[in-house]
């Protein structure tokens, strides 16, 4: 195996060519568990990643239930799966509370307060309520609980991490919070070896080829916890040595015969990309500070033959869209049907016009 291979393997492990999902669940079953800071782009994650997607689609697996947005893994927002949410929340919970530990500190947030806002949470939202940010930072003040320079969000994130609530049904244009045990009836514990294999199985069989290194990255385990997660399923996959690093992938798994070209629009902090610590083998290091910046602000990016090769924008108005594309380099004529169909995919997945 080369290194040119990696991509083109990648962007079939990943469901970018040859979708083989038709609904989002089973995107995010598949996948674990998708970066949405950028809740809008976190939708076309997975709409890239199905046949015949579109936006209702995944809002309507959203509303009820069948995805959750919440804060696992590193400390941001992730989708994942109703399935996966407990176990995933059991394993990844506690390194995101300790990488807030400081800032709690900082805003005097302590656990007497934790408890006191948890239990003002569960008591708002007791009984299927789902309610707004703003509608329940509205109890807080009736409760004297100072809520500015961001301490409404660790609150909120505090509940999210001990499992009390989770991303509800939309409002309009507004998100909401429910209760999860409300949502989603907890099931029977899993041992944190059983979480541990099933997050490298899937990760290593979903963006594979990765390396540990990769793994840690994106887990945000320890590395002593990572290398003994692989060391549980790594007769799973094969190990290969590209560039004296070494790269594991699906034992079932062949490199794929040279595809057509093609041209994908990912979203803002894709899996494609932000999945990986070294990201070289499908961005050349001197476009990767147009992609994404050092603190971690990740742009759309136009995929062309597996390498991300400019990056995108669009602008949605009333019924219409309009798609900006910025390549690193002037794109071969031969592209453009190729280019103009990936932007009508991504306007047919959001139900408009592309201008």
């Amino acid at each position: 195996m080369k290194l040119t291979d990696i991509a083109s393997m990648r962007l079939v492990n990943q469901q970018i060519t040859r979708a083989k999902f038709a609904h989002p669940k089973d995107v995010m079953s598949y996948m674990c568990a998708i970066q949405a800071q950028d809740y809008d782009m976190s939708k076309w994650a997975i709409g890239a990643r199905m046949s015949k997607s579109t936006i209702g689609m995944v809002n309507d697996a959203l509303d009820n239930g069948d995805i959750i947005r919440t804060h696992v893994l590193r400390p941001t927002w992730h989708l994942v799966s109703r399935e996966d949410i407990y176990w995933i929340l059991q394993l990844t919970a506690p390194q995101v509370r300790a990488a807030m530990k400081s800032n709690d500190k900082r805003l005097e947030i302590t656990e007497e307060l934790f408890s006191k806002s948890n239990r003002l949470i569960e008591k708002a939202l007791t009984g299927n309520k789902h309610l707004t940010r703003e509608e329940l930072m509205a109890h807080f003040k009736q409760a004297g609980i100072i809520t500015n320079e961001n301490r409404a969000s660790h609150f909120l994130m505090r509940a999210e991490t001990e499992g009390i609530i989770c991303s509800g049904k939309r409002s309009g244009s507004h998100q909401t919070y429910t209760l999860l045990p409300e949502l989603i009836i907890k099931p029977a514990e899993l041992t944190k070896d059983e979480c541990l294999a099933k997050l490298a199985q899937t990760y290593f069989a979903s963006r594979s080829p990765a390396t540990l290194k990769d793994f840690i990255w994106w887990s945000g385990l320890s590395t002593t916890a990572a290398r003994h997660a692989l060391e549980m399923v790594k007769n799973n996959f094969i190990a290969e040595t590209i560039n004296k690093q070494e790269y594991w992938l699906s034992n079932d798994f062949t490199i794929p015969v040279t595809l057509k070209a093609s041209v994908n629009l990912l979203p803002a902090f894709d899996e494609y990309l932000i999945a990986y610590a070294d990201r070289s083998a499908v961005i050349h290091p001197s476009h990767q500070p147009h992609a994404f910046t050092n603190n971690g602000i990740f742009k759309p990016v136009i995929i062309i033959n597996g390498q991300a090769k400019g990056i995108w924008k669009r602008t949605v108005k009333n019924n219409t869209v309009s798609i900006e594309t910025n390549f690193f380099g002037k794109p071969a004529k031969l592209l453009q049907p190729k280019i103009s169909k990936a932007a009508k995919e991504y306007a047919h997945f959001l139900g408009k016009t592309l201008v």
